[in-house]
């Protein structure tokens, strides 16, 4: 919104820049009047516009996953609830953005009805054309529609110029012009240019009624406009005859002779205007938050054509017949890394962590070519371009019917915690990020800042804020749409939320669960060694509607789901690690679930497509707990 409202307010400042500078001063007045209008109604368009031919974009990121991630208890939200009430959920910025609006629709309707005051005591005459309304004990002169408002102190010789030239107002209809500026004031009422805009186009009605009104006696028609005591009152919406302010340049106006026609040239001024404009709004790059790649690496070749708008995309083995190959070879990405990675045993010894980014090209015959990687130390820089080197052959992409390279990039985090060993494909979480569940600071959501126990305080407070800011979208209710979103986003170093990300039955559940992360208060960051650090954290949401059990109980309807891993035990660097993922009954990836070694301390949570490693011994038995299921018990074994 706040972007739309500047790029508005730029748009119209160039257009009346051009008016002023070029344009102006020309007596080409119809010219003039439609280009205010035009350049008005663009201005607000324009920042919509998104041209293809004009749009450009970075090579894509996989959107990756965390394993360092935590499980707060679930909330169940029903829309009978008074924290339901969609006016609680408007942002403050839309209540002053409607106050301001009511202000100006009342002093709009109460100007309206001086009119209809003056009009009610005024002496109405009427005429094929038109329609006289005499105004006793006043000297004003102004056009309304069809209505034209005389003043009966006015000289009875001077009417019939007056008249003649109201009556260009009334038949050119400018008072739809100024009404529809009038309308835009409502709406925009905080938009200075908007009045503007209505001043010039109300100084461009008097130029146009004076140039068809005075055809002979040009200097009979200034001493009237001289000498006329000026009392008008002020009303934005109509055309006064005697307007002091504007005398002066009628006059000028009156008095300069026509423009040659090759100055209607200028008018091709708004030709590079525009397309300068759609250049704006369209050449927008896709922000790249995933990468330590250099955004301005430069492609090979001119025959490449990035992941983000190649046409079809290169096939990953195994993804031939997916609807979705975009999405297929993202998941086949995440599935190869997960199964390939390595954690470097020296980097292990040395503590060595981080993010490794990575950039590689899939060549024209579908081979892996011009592997680039940036990271904390070599050795991870390595293992990277170990686990990309083995990608397998892929059909190669195609844009517009020929076969292209595509250059595409991905982040790697590797982390060591507790002696075990973690790989993740991430969006921010740098080697730094420590999970809710082990921060040493847990951050600090505001009210919380004397709490004796923090973390408590803080999931409370959660859950507090989404009770308040919860609205069931109405469409989903009619839908009868309900289940779980899974949500996962980071607590920024600065406090701030950012890299939201879920997963839910439908994009209705999924968008309003967004909407309320994202308007979490900006608290104090996590700390970890008395660094400050991300703190990745996780809450599943679940949406449910009253009466949609078909009979049966709630507990019987949770009770149809469960937990299920997917999983085994696996040597690797001298340890063991049991390795799987963990479902819903709906096979559905469960994200944050809290897994746990029965008599230690020791645990670990599923990243967000439900994978986990957690390192232990034959014969320990894991606790699979998630808010709302039952728990899973698992005995590892080979």
């Amino acid at each position: 919104m706040i972007v739309y409202i500047l790029e508005i307010l730029v748009f119209q400042l160039v257009f009346l820049l051009t008016y002023d500078f070029f344009l102006k001063k020309e007596t080409f007045f119809q010219w003039n009047r439609c280009y205010l209008l035009a350049t008005f109604l663009l201005s607000l368009a324009l920042p919509w516009i998104k041209l293809e031919i004009l749009r450009t974009s970075m090579p894509q990121e996989l959107g990756g996953v965390t394993v360092f991630l935590t499980q707060l208890d679930g909330v169940v939200m029903t829309p009978q609830g008074p924290e339901s009430n969609f006016w609680s959920t408007l942002p403050w910025y839309y209540w002053v953005l409607g106050v301001g609006s009511i202000v100006s629709a009342l002093w709009f309707g109460y100007k309206l009805l001086q009119i209809l005051k003056l009009k009610r005591q005024g002496m109405v005459v009427r005429y094929p054309d038109f329609v006289k309304v005499t105004v006793q004990r006043s000297s004003l002169a102004f056009s309304f529609f069809r209505n034209i408002f005389m003043g009966a102190e006015i000289q009875k010789e001077k009417e019939a110029k007056i008249i003649a030239h109201e009556l260009v107002h009334v038949k050119q209809k400018h008072t739809l012009d100024l009404l529809f500026f009038e309308v835009a004031r409502i709406v925009l009422w905080f938009n200075p240019l908007v009045y503007v805009y209505q001043a010039r186009v109300a100084e461009l009605h008097e130029f146009i009624a004076d140039a068809h009104a005075v055809k002979d006696n040009k200097r009979e028609h200034f001493e009237m406009l001289l000498s006329e005591a000026f009392k008008t009152q002020h009303i934005s919406f109509v055309n006064q005859f005697f307007n002091k302010s504007l005398i002066k340049k009628r006059i000028v106006m009156l008095q300069k002779k026509r423009s040659k026609a090759i100055w209607q040239l200028k008018y091709g001024l708004l030709l590079p205007l525009v397309l300068g404009m759609l250049v704006y709004t369209s050449c927008e790059v896709k922000e790249d938050n995933n990468t330590g790649i250099d955004n301005s690496t430069p492609l090979k070749s001119e025959n490449t054509i990035p992941f983000g708008v190649v046409d079809e995309v290169p096939i990953f083995p195994g993804c031939e017949d997916a609807v979705d190959k975009r999405a297929c070879f993202q998941e086949k990405i995440q599935e190869h890394i997960r199964k390939n990675f390595r954690y470097p045993t020296e980097a292990q010894e040395m503590g060595i962590q981080g993010r490794v980014s990575a950039i590689f090209t899939i060549d024209a015959d579908g081979a892996i070519t011009d592997i680039g990687m940036r990271g904390p130390h070599e050795l991870l820089e390595n293992e990277t371009e170990r686990i990309i080197a083995r990608l397998p052959q892929m059909e190669p992409g195609k844009h517009e019917g020929r076969k292209v390279k595509v250059p595409f990039s991905i982040p790697i985090t590797f982390r060591l915690q507790d002696g075990e060993e973690k790989v993740v494909s991430s969006q921010k979480v740098g080697g730094i990020g420590v999970p809710f569940a082990v921060v040493e600071q847990v951050p600090i959501f505001p009210g919380c800042e004397d709490a004796a126990d923090k973390k408590a305080c803080f999931q409370d407070k959660i859950q507090e804020h989404i009770r308040k800011h919860f609205n069931y979208p109405l469409e989903a209710q009619e839908q009868g749409i309900q289940g779980r979103v899974s949500l996962i986003f980071i607590i920024g170093t600065d406090g701030t939320i950012t890299d939201i990300r879920k997963r839910g039955p439908h994009e209705l559940l999924e968008n309003e669960a967004v909407r309320i992360i994202e308007r979490l208060p900006q608290m104090q960051p996590g700390k970890q060694k008395g660094m400050v650090v991300e703190v990745p954290f996780s809450i599943p949401i679940t949406f449910k509607l009253a009466g949609k059990t078909s009979g049966t109980s709630d507990a019987t309807h949770q009770a149809k789901d469960y937990i299920q891993v997917a999983g085994g035990l696996h040597q690797g660097n001298g340890s063991s690690y049991y390795k799987g993922k963990v479902t819903d009954s709906e096979s559905l990836a469960l994200p944050g679930v809290n897994i746990s070694i029965q008599g230690t301390e020791k645990g670990a949570v599923t990243d967000f497509d439900g994978n986990f490693a957690i390192a232990v011994e034959e014969g320990q038995v894991l606790d699979f707990q998630y808010k709302g299921l039952p728990t899973k018990t698992i005995e590892v074994s080979r």
